[in-house]
């Protein structure tokens, strides 16, 4: 079965603003959860560009218009588990401070643009100094947010996504340790030069660390992260679903569009966790021929999205994706 129709089936229908996945729901699904998020976007006006917007100035996607797709797409590959909501926005008119103290302006930043030369390094966020600035500790130990979405330019110098916390653990990047966080948090880069693909490839980033965390302790066939993740350059002829970078019949890194059909256990993760063992040949066509956005839609929504629990792990992955306190 392709892979539009076996997600229409699933989630009810594609559409380029919004998914309904309110037919995929039953007895067994968790109740829905609404994260609190605040977005901060760096993306400031440019005087002698007749005052418009960087990403106008430079024809880039709108922050705005990926944020609703962002959280349209969460929602339907978590078959409604994940309802984001956003309880502040704020757009900040200057560039980022880097962790050296460096800022660009609008001069420099578009003539590196430009020329392709000459961008700052290092190329880091001071991310102590933008939780500072925006109270954000304050605000998720008050329950006010619960992460936080930056949306920038490239070489605003954002991690993928970082885990903040006196207990956080590397998250695609490694933790910031901060004492007065009574929770873990975790703060997403965005890229509004790219699309929508590349916000759930970060988000998927997300999902492995967490998960790798959530199964570091089992071994063999326990480790159930372990064998998802399982592709057939990795374990060839027994693949499963692969990883972000890896699809099922992947033969290098970020190869979704591979015409090549091999076994996989895909299917079976439907059954989670009654497996059944159940293997059929797959190639490109199940994942969208090369898309990205579709190859992370169709990997993350074969993610386990049940209730109960099976050796002492929630059978609802995304509990842990979306709420990092909840991994012991």
């Amino acid at each position: 079965m392709k892979l539009t129709e076996k997600l229409r089936q699933r989630w009810s229908s594609w559409g380029d603003t919004a998914v309904s996945p309110t037919a995929a729901l039953s007895p067994n699904t968790p109740d829905p959860v609404q994260p609190r998020v605040l977005i901060i976007i760096h993306n400031p006006v440019i005087p002698f560009e007749g005052q418009r917007k960087l990403h106008e100035v430079l024809h880039w996607h709108d922050p705005d218009a990926l944020t609703q797709q962002y959280i349209a797409d969460l929602e339907a590959a978590s078959y409604g588990y994940v309802r984001y909501q956003v309880v502040e926005r704020i757009e900040v008119d200057d560039f980022p401070v880097k962790a050296d103290g460096f800022r660009y302006d609008a001069d420099s930043f578009l003539f590196r643009w430009r020329s392709r030369t000459g961008f700052h390094h290092p190329d880091l966020l001071d991310y102590p100094r933008l939780l500072q600035k925006f109270g954000i500790v304050s605000r998720v130990n008050a329950g006010q947010i619960d992460e936080v979405w930056l949306f920038g330019f490239p070489y605003a110098g954002y991690h993928e996504s970082l885990m903040v916390g006196r207990d956080a653990f590397e998250c695609s990047a490694p933790p910031l340790l901060d004492a007065d966080s009574q929770r873990r948090f975790v703060v997403m880069g965005f890229n509004y030069e790219r699309g929508i693909g590349d916000m759930l490839e970060s988000f998927g980033h997300r999902a492995e660390s967490i998960m790798a965390q959530v199964y570091r302790q089992k071994r063999g066939d326990a480790n159930l992260w372990a064998r998802f993740s399982r592709h057939d350059k990795s374990h060839p002829g027994l693949a499963e679903c692969g990883t972000v970078h890896f699809a099922p019949n992947s033969e290098r890194d970020n190869d979704w569009g591979n015409g090549r059909f091999v076994p996989s256990l895909c299917d079976d993760w439907f059954n989670f966790p009654d497996f059944q063992g159940t293997s059929r040949r797959v190639n490109c066509d199940e994942w969208g021929n090369g898309d990205m956005r579709y190859h992370h839609l169709w990997w993350l929504g074969h993610m386990p999205h049940i209730n109960g629990k099976t050796n002492g792990i929630l059978n609802n992955w995304w509990a842990y994706i979306i709420n990092p306190n909840l991994v012991k």
